[in-house]
């Protein structure tokens, strides 16, 4: 076989190889589309989510730094269901996390149902935010767990595994029409 036959053979497998990836990168970017239009557009509105009041509440000031002055944790969360009843007349709403932010002297309540959040004082329990959470929701949409933790795992993995996969078929697609001029010439 000859330098210039082997040349073509080798140009035709590549010329076959990157109609195969281009098929293929094709049909993957229309799978992956949804997935990443979903998870750039709530990618987006989390970055924001600080800076944007309706995203997530803007974190008051308690007057105190120190916790030695704080109210005990079971009087804040009497306080924050009572607030959450007659601020919006959500009842029964199970509290899903305390957090505590010493260094601005408050406590955030959130609830489970709802995406409710309160915000006191810590030192003297004074309700300074009642307000819904909408960032929670949005980062629930982000990550797939809106539907469920298995579906968190399996769009999370795709989306990771299929975007490499992109950026290999990609690559590919750059490289190989090159890399055929070179063979031609």
């Amino acid at each position: 076989m000859s330098t210039t036959q082997a040349a073509k053979s080798k140009t035709n497998r590549l010329v076959a190889n990157l109609r195969n990836y281009r098929v293929f990168h094709k049909y993957l970017g229309l799978i992956l589309m949804l997935l990443l239009i979903i998870s750039s557009a709530t990618g987006f509105l989390l970055g924001w989510k600080k800076d944007v009041d309706l995203l997530q509440p803007p974190t008051q000031k308690g007057q105190t730094t120190d916790l030695k002055q704080w109210i005990p944790l079971a009087q804040m969360a009497a306080v924050a269901y009572m607030a959450l009843d007659s601020a919006v007349h959500v009842s029964n709403n199970p509290i899903d996390r305390i957090e505590a932010r010493p260094e601005k002297g408050m406590v955030k309540i959130l609830f489970g149902q709802g995406y409710w959040e309160v915000q006191l004082d810590g030192s003297t329990g004074k309700v300074l935010s009642v307000a819904r959470r909408h960032s929670d929701w949005i980062e629930k949409v982000h990550d797939g767990s809106i539907v469920s933790d298995f579906i968190k795992l399996l769009s999370m993995n795709v989306l990771g595994l299929g975007l490499l996969a992109l950026t290999v078929t990609g690559f590919t697609l750059w490289f190989y029409p090159r890399r055929i001029r070179q063979l031609k010439q």
